[in-house]
């Protein structure tokens, strides 16, 4: 079993799940997280600390897209170590559907 981030972080991209991760597994694009699974430890502790939401076990249906999605964008973008503020307006973007066809940049973020 891996973890993985899905649609839910895009314009939001909290950080928190960073700070608890022991293998620093994340990477950031311009506005969302991914965790590479093939580093990712199956611990569980970034789940909970997501407030979006946005980090699910690929055990749930329908994850193979996004096992995909994070090896894909993982592989390109820096990997990001420590927390930092969430994306400007995330308020608003918090919940809102159908943010990957709206909303996702492939540009990577800075990292760091």
């Amino acid at each position: 079993m891996t973890y993985v981030v899905i649609d839910n972080c895009i314009s939001c991209k909290y950080t928190d799940c960073v700070e608890v991760c022991p293998v620093d597994c994340f990477y950031e694009g311009e506005n969302m997280l991914v965790i590479h699974p093939d580093e990712c430890i199956d611990c569980g502790v970034c789940e909970p600390e997501c407030p979006a939401d946005a980090i699910r076990p690929d055990t749930e249906p329908a994850m193979e897209k996004w096992v995909e999605f994070n090896r894909k964008y993982s592989e390109a973008w820096p990997v990001i170590l420590s927390k930092k503020d969430p994306m400007p307006g995330y308020e608003d973007k918090d919940g809102q559907e159908n943010k990957l066809e709206t909303d996702f940049s492939e540009a990577p973020g800075e990292g760091g």
